[in-house]
């Protein structure tokens, strides 16, 4: 078993930000992470048109602001180069292709036990890309940074999606509208990224539809910088007020193309229930001149190109683009604890003491508040760890 001081699960942005804390304080770690690459959800698994929403002074890792060259937004490829900078500059090593099946505290030692399955190359037997070679770990600090968005969800469809005659992927599988022109593509999830994913479709000639069965506010990307600067000074409710005053003067009523708004507040909703506003990059326009169609009810079976929603309308695709968001399995390979993380991988604790458990665990990039929130995160993991050594 190898011993370590520090052991990160994930090379995510929260997993590199916390080895670059931990670097500045001279502290060892690992990083173990089950794709060959860092940050595998930028490099391989977003799709081509991916912006910052947020303003880019929000979303830097710790001890590197993006140099100031780079533009309000950043683009997914200016986003990837830096993170490649990143890990030059900290000299961040991950060890690739490690699946971690099980960690556990061990109270006689004191440190936690991790076990490790190496993934992919020659000797992958299972079709799951999976050996049968385990490798195991011992520390005394465990950091969970496996992220928000960890395994992609697809939810289940009576009698299943075999019965479809056309393509079907999820959101981690797409990449632009091109090879959908003149299609008829249905998106599944009316999140930031359905949304997107919508624009782009209708933006390269897919005769688009897309599913919103909830509720959802709708704001600009100047709406939530004026947002973060106004929760500085009063309260989240004022502020959300403000938000859906200027939501309504902005957009006007959705309700008629089938988007309806809240009742609850957008920012009191993101704290809630980590559930984000829409920020809006065009889409509502494509909405109201009936480029991309509103659906507003669940899918209720599929057959052939045919799709039955549950209100009773049927409708002919081509495609189906599922944006329906991650789970979390860290309930399946963490042990003993019952303190920091529910079943769902998310903090128990309440900001802004979410991120420590006990003998020795944390979690990074957990809070639903971003970079901004990873690298808060980060600096007060590294911090901890430093005061106990």
């Amino acid at each position: 078993m190898k011993q370590e001081t520090v052991i990160i699960v994930g090379a995510g942005p929260s997993g590199l930000a916390t080895a670059a804390c931990l670097t500045k304080l001279c502290i060892p770690y690992i990083v173990l992470e089950r794709e060959d690459c860092h940050a595998s959800l930028w490099n391989k698994y977003s799709y081509d048109r991916l912006h910052f929403h947020l303003q880019k002074q929000f979303c830097n890792l710790p001890h590197m602001p993006f140099p100031s060259y780079f533009p309000t937004y950043l683009p997914k490829k200016l986003f990837t180069q830096y993170l490649a900078d990143y890990v030059s500059r900290f000299a961040i090593a991950p060890l690739y292709r490690r699946s971690v099946e099980s960690a556990s505290f061990d109270p006689d030692s004191r440190s936690w036990v991790v076990r490790a399955r190496i993934v992919g190359g020659a000797a992958a037997d299972n079709g799951h890309g999976c050996t049968d070679e385990i490798e195991e770990y011992s520390a005394r600090f465990l950091v969970v940074a496996t992220g928000e968005t960890a395994n992609p969800f697809v939810p289940e469809i009576r009698g299943g999606l075999s019965g479809f005659s056309g393509d079907v992927l999820h959101s981690v599988m797409f990449k632009n509208g091109k090879e959908f022109k003149d299609k008829r593509v249905l998106v599944v999830g009316a999140g930031n990224s359905g949304m997107e994913i919508a624009l782009d479709l209708a933006n390269h000639g897919a005769k688009t539809s897309i599913i919103v069965r909830s509720p959802v506010h709708v704001l600009s990307r100047g709406m939530v910088y004026l947002a973060l600067v106004l929760l500085k000074h009063l309260p989240l409710g004022v502020v959300d007020f403000l938000m859906v005053i200027l939501s309504k003067l902005v957009y006007g009523n959705l309700t008629k193309y089938g988007m309806k708004r809240p009742t609850e507040g957008p920012f009191l909703m993101k704290v809630k229930y980590g559930k984000y506003p829409v920020i809006d990059v065009g889409t509502c326009d494509k909405i109201r001149t009936g480029e991309i169609q509103v659906l507003p009810a669940e899918i209720e079976s599929v057959k052939g190109s045919d799709i039955s929603l549950k209100n009773g309308k049927s409708y002919q695709f081509d495609a189906i683009v599922f944006c329906t968001g991650f789970k979390r399995s860290t309930h399946l390979w963490l042990k003993g604890d019952d303190y920091l993380l529910n079943d769902d991988g998310i903090p128990k604790p309440s900001f802004p003491d979410h991120w420590r458990g006990k003998n020795g665990l944390y979690c990074v990039g957990l809070s639903r508040r971003g970079f901004y929130g990873a690298k808060s995160d980060a600096e007060n993991i590294a911090n901890d760890i430093k005061s106990v050594l």
